[in-house]
């Protein structure tokens, strides 16, 4: 659906400009068409135009029915010439657009592409930080268990030679006694 809407924006946003030259190269057909169709009428006209003796047609006439019958094939050759240029340009104008497609899906394809580049990024780093902060944890804990071993030891430590010295005081009182 998206394609289709970049697809016909890029098509109408130049073919406004395209499709009035195009409809001009119409008109201009168009016209030749109705100067043919009228050179016809004068071609059939001079047909039945017998001006020599008993009515029958004199050299002059035939030339002259000649000449507008050159002139009708002469017109039939332009309009065949603007034909194949409209129809040359209607040729070029879908080349245009299936061009304009094409670039549209490979840009497209290339944010797809660039988009899952990313997004595989991002899980990396999501598995990176995850890691890494079970391993701070496991740290932290680590931490929190030598010290409370240290401060358990030293504990000890003041509890034993607190005891040590008790245990002096109360000899050196035993023997002063």
């Amino acid at each position: 659906m998206l394609l289709c809407t970049v697809i016909n924006t890029a098509a109408f946003g130049q073919g406004r400009s395209d499709s009035a030259a195009y409809e001009m190269q119409r008109k201009k057909i168009n016209s030749m068409l109705n100067e043919r169709s009228a050179k016809f009428g004068q071609y059939d006209a001079s047909l039945s135009q017998h001006t020599g003796i008993f009515g029958l047609q004199t050299k002059k006439d035939i030339r002259r029915s000649n000449e507008i019958l050159m002139d009708i094939v002469r017109t039939d050759n332009e309009i065949y010439r603007q034909l194949k240029i409209l129809l040359d340009y209607r040729a070029f104008q879908q080349t245009q657009v299936q061009q304009k497609a094409k670039q549209v899906e490979n840009s497209q394809l290339g944010f797809l592409y660039s988009i899952k580049k990313l997004q595989d990024e991002v899980a990396k780093l999501r598995s990176a930080n995850e890691k890494q902060a079970k391993e701070t944890e496991r740290a932290n804990r680590n931490f929190y268990i030598a010290a409370a071993l240290i401060v358990l030891f030293v504990v000890w430590l003041l509890r034993t030679a607190m005891k040590n010295r008790n245990k002096k005081l109360a000899e050196r009182t035993i023997t002063v006694n």
